[in-house]
């Protein structure tokens, strides 16, 4: 489906939310930023993926990391739903806002559109989309499930601090890393200039080829 992508700046949208106005460039501010959309309020997958979301947010909050929701509902049926959310999640309360797009306008500036589902009047309603952005307002990485998956955030939280390590040290991270594993070191990185950026060391794996480009090292 083509619109928002990997490395495309979001645009600067502004729209009415659970927490008043919100202009989305300015509630990003200097650090990252998770939007995720919902398929609809009062669902059942919708109302534990927002609940899980709320349990994290603190944690998302120590890595500089804002959280946005987004659906077609408008802010009353949110302040409803939030609810039902927050009694399903034992009390945990959801403290980051939820957009109102009644017109779906912002679902598809997003590239959060559904390509097969509409609702009863036939307009299209929001793919269970996710989009990580960074301090630079681009898209860093997006996940895109269908409305009968609740998505994994533990995966959500593995992926982000993939990405800041990314954007702070040149490194990679391998298949089924974990926080605390070690991490590759980018291959554009001469081993000397390694040795000057990593101090603690790193590990080259020897391979059939004799290409030195797995190097472990932790950060």
């Amino acid at each position: 489906m083509p619109g928002l992508t990997i490395g495309d700046a979001v645009p600067n949208l502004q729209a009415d939310s659970t927490h008043g106005k919100i202009i989305l460039h300015d509630y990003i501010g200097g650090g990252w930023a998770i939007i995720f959309s919902h398929p609809g309020d009062f669902t059942p997958v919708c109302t534990t993926e927002l609940g899980m979301m709320a349990a994290y947010a603190e944690e998302f909050g120590r890595r500089g990391v804002k959280l946005i929701g987004l659906s077609c509902d408008d802010v009353q049926s949110h302040t409803e739903w939030i609810k039902d959310i927050e009694a399903y999640n034992k009390g945990k309360r959801v403290t980051y806002p939820i957009l109102a797009d009644p017109n779906r306008e912002i679902i598809k500036k997003l590239n959060m559109v559904d390509p097969d589902e509409k609702d009863s009047s036939g307009a299209p309603v929001p793919s269970r989309a996710l989009h990580i952005v960074g301090p630079d307002k681009k898209v860093k990485l997006s996940f895109l499930y269908p409305a009968s998956t609740g998505r994994n955030m533990e995966e959500v939280m593995r992926v982000v601090e993939s990405l800041q390590k990314s954007a702070k040290h040149r490194v990679a991270t391998p298949a089924n890393w974990k926080p605390g594993d070690k991490c590759f070191i980018a291959p554009n990185v001469p081993n000397e200039e390694a040795k000057e950026m990593f101090p603690q060391g790193f590990e080259t794996v020897e391979l059939p080829s004799k290409k030195e480009y797995l190097r472990f090292t932790a950060v």
